[in-house]
């Protein structure tokens, strides 16, 4: 048996064809690269193939390098939470051996052996916490799936956003709700699906400036909320943000203001609060985080209010390779009242993993 995937690939005498294109390909080859694992082709779904070219490899079709390689191995190396996307992909997978190689959003850890050895202990402790079987089972299969790439592995935890909001969050008519990274306003929708409609008051946190607007205009026909052009973080300051990533912008390398010397174009100053600074004065009765790779620093942020009002949390668990022990450990630390529960969603890869609290 394989230690890990990186493993496996390595001893691959097989072609290795990577799927994919853009940031997360980019880092699959980067990993790759270092351990010494060779590609030889990149493909992309038939409606995409333009005849692009690719990290010096010309983009082609699945039968095209059919033709050329045989019986090669493809590496899943881009994200999707679209039913048709994963069903091409779990139809692909019924005809060639297939894997998704598991590389973090953000950070430099990758979910390896030595990782998963160098950090069993915290991630059995952090299983041991779960509230529930199905959690466990969650924890399980995140697990193995970023150790081993089988897509079986993720497919078989997968669960919708109705169980986790009708059997977990059950939240009420009277919430008061902290949206942060709340985009162009899709959480505050679903936020209000589940209220049908009734709420105490919300607050919307995005940090990228044009993504704002949007915002501010999906929400200018509701009442008892307010918006801000910032992000969270652990205190109150102005940060670096990378705006080149669309949605999945972010605080760039948590870079501070008085180390902002070497800026992209794509970077700007912005604001970042803290739920402690928010809260100071006012109930929280519902957490949304999902603030691309600041989730850790943002509950640091906010111990003090989620320790006095302990708010249903919402939050995201996949930015970071450390993510999945990390956050419920440190939540934990705070309040450990809390009954915490792991729900995969549907993505592939594991990008749509949350922990809810309550």
């Amino acid at each position: 048996m394989y230690r890990d995937i990186w493993e496996r690939l390595s001893d691959e005498d097989r072609p290795i064809i990577l799927y994919g294109t853009g940031n997360g390909a980019d880092k699959v080859l980067d990993e790759m690269a270092k351990r010494g694992i060779a590609v030889q082709g990149i493909m992309a779904s038939d409606d995409f193939v333009r005849g692009q070219v690719f990290r010096g490899f010309t983009v082609k079709r699945l039968d095209d390098h059919a033709k050329e390689l045989s019986d090669p191995i493809i590496i899943i190396a881009f994200g999707s939470q679209r039913s048709e996307v994963i069903g091409n992909i779990l139809s692909v997978a019924g005809r060639y051996t297939v894997l998704c190689a598991d590389v973090p959003v953000y950070g430099d850890n990758v979910f390896d052996r030595d990782f998963y050895e160098e950090n069993y202990n915290s991630l059995q402790q952090t299983r041991s916490i779960l509230a529930d079987e199905q959690s466990r089972k969650v924890f399980d299969g995140v697990v193995d799936f970023k150790l081993y790439g089988e897509l079986s592995s993720l497919t078989e935890i997968f669960t919708g956003k109705d169980e986790a909001f009708s059997n977990i969050l059950q939240l009420s008519s009277a919430e008061s709700y902290l949206d942060s990274g709340a985009y162009r306003g899709d959480t505050i929708d679903e936020f209000l699906k589940y209220t049908d409609g009734h709420y105490r008051h919300i607050t919307a946190l995005e940090p990228d400036r044009r993504t704002y607007e949007k915002l501010r205009e999906h929400i200018k026909d509701l009442t008892d909320i307010q918006a801000f052009n910032m992000g969270l973080w652990s205190e109150d300051t102005d940060l670096i943000f990378n705006s080149s990533l669309g949605r999945g912008s972010s605080i760039d390398k948590c870079t501070a203001r008085h180390n902002s010397t070497d800026r992209r174009k794509s970077s700007e100053l912005t604001a970042v609060t803290c739920i402690d600074t928010l809260y100071k004065r006012r109930p929280l009765s519902y957490l949304k985080m999902d603030v691309e790779g600041a989730e850790e620093q943002a509950v640091i942020g906010g111990a003090q209010v989620i320790a006095r009002d302990r708010p249903k949390l919402n939050i995201a668990l996949y930015h970071r390779s450390e993510d999945i022990f990390r956050l419920p450990l440190l939540i934990h630390s705070i309040r450990p009242d809390y009954r915490l529960y792991l729900r995969q969603h549907p993505h592939i890869p594991a990008w749509d993993l949350n922990l809810y609290g309550v």
